[in-house]
Parts: C-alpha cells; sequence; structure tokens
C-alpha cells in the first residue's frame, strides 16, 4: 500500500467519487473535506502529502484556505481546482506559491498526472537522466577517440557539460562518477591534441580558432561598432559558471549568440588578459609595449595597464569611438560603478574587467570556509551563482538594459580543481604558478607536462637565454620536493589555472541583446 496521502477539499466532494475510487486503485489514501475549515481541522490532526483545494467554496474560500495553509505548513504542495478561468484567481493561486491549477471539469488522469508531477518528478527525472545519459555514454566514449578538431572539442565539451548539469540534480553518484571519468579521459585526449596543433594556430596559412589575442578584432569589435556595449571580462569563469547563473539575466537580455573561444597558454590572467585587451601575443607584448609587460620573476602587478593595452588596439584598428574602462576588485568598487553608471550612457562601449571569480578561487585555497563551501564543481558553480545574484555586477548589467546598451560577457581564461601532485625542481627564479612554470634548469615528470623548449615557436616571452615553458596536464599540479607532503596537503582539491585542460582553455564569449 501507498504512504502517500492525499487531502482532497471541495464541497461538492460526494461528485468526486469516482476520482478518488480510481486513485485508491492506484494506492493513493485519500481523505475527503467539504470546507476549508474542516480541511484545516484535518492538517492539525494528521500529515499529508498533497492537498487538492477547490477555490469556489463557502464559508473559507480556496485562496483563503490556502492562506492558511500556507502560513502553518509553507513547503505542504497545494494543487488548485477552479471553475473559473478569471485570471486574478491564477494570478493570486500562483502568487501563493500553488503546486498546480487545474480547471474544472478534471478527468482522473489529469489529477495522476498531477500526483506524479509534484511527489514523484525527483524520481522520474533521475530515472529519465540517468537513462538518457547511459545512452549517450557510449557516443561520447566513440566520439573522443575520433575528435580531432577545434571545433570538434568545443562540441564535445559543451556536451561534458550539459550532461554535468544535468546529471547534478540527481541522486545517483555512480552516474556521476562516470561521467567523471569520461572528463578525465577527455582531458588527456584534449592535451594531446594541443600538443600537437596548438604551435601551428600562429601560422597565417593555418586554420586556427579565435584566441585570446584575436578575440577582441574578430569577435567584439564587429559588435561595438553596431551598437552600444557593455563588455563585461568576468576573470576566471568557467563555461559552466556562465550557464549557472545565466536565468538571471533573462529578465534583462536575451541571447543573440553563445559562443566558446580558446585561452592562450599560459591559461593564465597576465598573459591570456592582457593579450585580449592589447590584440597581442606575449612576446609581442614584451617587444612593442617594454614599459607595460613584466615577466613571471619581475616584481609588480602584472596586469596593471589592460586600458593602455586597450587604448592602443583601437588606435592601431582605427577605431574612434568613446569607451571607458573599469576594473572591479572588490564590493565597494562595484556599488561605486553601479551607483555611477548612468554618467557613463553616452558612451559607445564601457568594458568591465570583474575580478570575483579569481578572487573566490583564490580564497577557496586560502580560506578554509571557502573551501567548505566550494569543495565540488557543484557546490563551486552555486556559490558562483549566490554571488551574481547579488553583485553589483547584476545591477549594472540592469542599468546597461534599460539605457539600450548590448552585452558581452566573457573571460580570460577557465579554472580547475587540482587533485594530483607532479614534482617538479627549477633554480630559485622559476615561476611560482602552480599549473605551469617558467625558467630554466627545469626538471619535471616528462608524462604529466606539455613542454615548449622554445618559447618563441608559441609566442612567449623568455626569462633568459635557456627558459623554458611547462604546463600541467589534466587535474595535475606542480610541487617541490622540499616540504612536499604539506605542500600537497594545501593545495590539493583547490582550484587553480595556468595548465592545459578543456575546463581551462575552452571559455564563454556570449553576445545578448537588451529586451
Amino acid at each position: 500500500m501507498s504512504d502517500i496521502k492525499v487531502l482532497w477539499v471541495d464541497d461538492e466532494i460526494e461528485l468526486l467519487k469516482p476520482h478518488i475510487i480510481f486513485l485508491e486503485k492506484k494506492n493513493y489514501k485519500v481523505t475527503e473535506a467539504k470546507s476549508g475549515a474542516e480541511a484545516l481541522e484535518e492538517l492539525k490532526n494528521q500529515k499529508f502529502d498533497i492537498v487538492f483545494l477547490d477555490e469556489n467554496m463557502p464559508g473559507l474560500t480556496g485562496l483563503e484556505t490556502l492562506a492558511e495553509i500556507k502560513e502553518h505548513q509553507a513547503t505542504l504542495p497545494v494543487v488548485m481546482i477552479t471553475k473559473s478561468e478569471e485570471e486574478y484567481i491564477m494570478e493570486e493561486a500562483i502568487g501563493s506559491k500553488i503546486a498546480d491549477y487545474l480547471i474544472k471539469p478534471v478527468n482522473p488522469n489529469q489529477i495522476l498526472l498531477s500526483l506524479k508531477k509534484n511527489l514523484d518528478h525527483t524520481r522520474l527525472v533521475s530515472e529519465k537522466t540517468t537513462s538518457s545519459y547511459q545512452q549517450e555514454f557510449r557516443k561520447i566514449a566513440m566520439d573522443l577517440s575520433m575528435v580531432n578538431s577545434y571545433e570538434g572539442w568545443v562540441e564535445m565539451y559543451q556536451k561534458l557539460v550539459y550532461w554535468e548539469l544535468e546529471l547534478e540534480s540527481i541522486d545517483d553518484s555512480g552516474m556521476f562518477e562516470i561521467l567523471e571519468s569520461q572528463k578525465n579521459e577527455a582531458n588527456i585526449q584534449f592535451c594531446k591534441f594541443i600538443d600537437k596543433n596548438y604551435p601551428s594556430w600562429f601560422e597565417h596559412n593555418q586554420d586556427a580558432p579565435v584566441m585570446s589575442h584575436t578575440l577582441f578584432k574578430e569577435k567584439i569589435l564587429p559588435e561595438i561598432t553596431q551598437q552600444k556595449t557593455l563588455l563585461v571580462v568576468v576573470d576566471n569563469l568557467r563555461y559552466d559558471q556562465w550557464k549557472a547563473f545565466e536565468p538571471f539575466l533573462a529578465s534583462s537580455y536575451k541571447s543573440k549568440s553563445e559562443e566558446l573561444y580558446y585561452s592562450i597558454l599560459p591559461t593564465a590572467t597576465q598573459y591570456a588578459r592582457n593579450a585580449i585587451f592589447s590584440g597581442l601575443m606575449p612576446s609581442d607584448m614584451e617587444k612593442l609595449h617594454p614599459n607595460y609587460w613584466l615577466n613571471d620573476t619581475e616584481e609588480g602587478g602584472k596586469n596593471m595597464f589592460e586600458k593602455e593595452f586597450l587604448e592602443s588596439q583601437l588606435k592601431r584598428l582605427g577605431v574612434n569611438m568613446d569607451w571607458s574602462y573599469h576594473k572591479i576588485s572588490s564590493l565597494k568598487q562595484g556599488k561605486r560603478l553601479s551607483d555611477n553608471f548612468r554618467s557613463h550612457k553616452n558612451n559607445d562601449l564601457i568594458a568591465v574587467v570583474y575580478n570575483f571569480v579569481d578572487m573566490l578561487s583564490h580564497s577557496k585555497t586560502e580560506m578554509e570556509v571557502i573551501k567548505e563551501l566550494a569543495s565540488t564543481d557543484k557546490s563551486y558553480r552555486s556559490l558562483t551563482q549566490s554571488w551574481f545574484k547579488n553583485s553589483p555586477l547584476l545591477d549594472i548589467i540592469q542599468q546597461a538594459s534599460n539605457l539600450g546598451f548590448k552585452l558581452i560577457i566573457t573571460t580570460d581564461h577557465g579554472t580547475i580543481n587540482v587533485k594530483n601532485p607532479s614534482k617538479v625542481v627549477g633554480d630559485r627564479n622559476i615561476s611560482a604558478n602552480l599549473r605551469y612554470k617558467t625558467g630554466r634548469s627545469l626538471s619535471y615528470e616528462e608524462k604529466d607536462v606539455l613542454v615548449s623548449k622554445n618559447p618563441k615557436d608559441i609566442h612567449l616571452p623568455s626569462i633568459n637565454m635557456s627558459s623554458s615553458f611547462i604546463f600541467a596536464k589534466g587535474d595535475l599540479f606542480f610541487a617541490y620536493p622540499n616540504r612536499y607532503n604539506h605542500f600537497v596537503s594545501y593545495y590539493r582539491n583547490t582550484y587553480q589555472h595556468g595548465g592545459i585542460s578543456l575546463e581551462e582553455v575552452i571559455i564563454p564569449f556570449v553576445v545578448l541583446d537588451p529586451k
């Protein structure tokens, strides 16, 4: 016998006997009530899983009864049933957070469908999602062995993120573990693809993806010359994090296009973000703008001149427009821009760099409370979503929509949860990043890294004549032999960037039009 208990409230309950018998044959236990007052009394005496509530009753109306129920049992699902199709009744009921709304006359299958939707929804979605992923699993496994283009890897990563978001909502850890293994295998194959193809992307006769240094000219510039634009570069934003807060833009913007592009290597802020704003690769930035560029081992901020880089690029491209640049690294700075945003309403371009996600990933390394809140990709997405929903950035975006600004949201690189250490040794001038190293006399595990012994081949500067770059693959992070166990314990399961993974390299570029 089913344990599901239904309270059905209707002043003409005797006319509903066929429906009640139908449900009882399906093993639902139905309790009848002929008025709102009687229903409230029943709810005091026993627990119910769901209530079917007639709207038009003498005495307490359905809406009045609903208000009483919600006051005492806010989470109890209530299905409103009414003869009336008046809009205000629907709005009142929906505003009171009803579970469903049915118009009389109802048939038994409508009632059964409403029960399943409200009481079996999680189980049914879980079973369907699991079944669908099991079917897709084989196709993904076959495709992984055949992906051999940058477009193919974009499609593969989108597919993996789709299933990750689908599976995170169901209670099936086994399926999630299978997906994790597929993501790991995908990253192994992706690293091989990058190793083989990345240097050729800088040869002018080669077909190459849009990358950090070509993003502005190829993707941003065509948009900003058509309509005044708010360009938001959210530092360290992964594709799955973008999908997590995308719904919050629905009230103010509609999607025009959603694409993924490739970050340059290293997938680190000083390289990738400077490349976006300058339109140059790092070796060219060092040569053409030595007063703006600092190498890894040099003292000083490495992203202090993005505004100057952008100004230089606009001039080089022959673009003459009114624009402003804003870097937000704190709540106070975000609120200040939000408060003063209308003063920029006549600009053709408003460029905003928002550093929250980067601060969050570094805080996760340094603060135990953040480690607790963002211990997995799922919780990391949730924390990003919560921040965005309550941030000055959302208010800035809403103001931009009201002022008729097109919106571009993108990032400089992604990030990955690092889990496995790889030993590395170098001299005292070796760079500090956990996902890439540059310097001379580097000693490392060859199977764990992609090596560039001549950085000029991939348009990176050399600290000295014998410098090389190494990039960590997959979810590895570099650890020194000194105090190895402490170092590994401190950094394992933290979010880092600079290396080669789908999560770091393939990143979102989204264009939205104001509603």
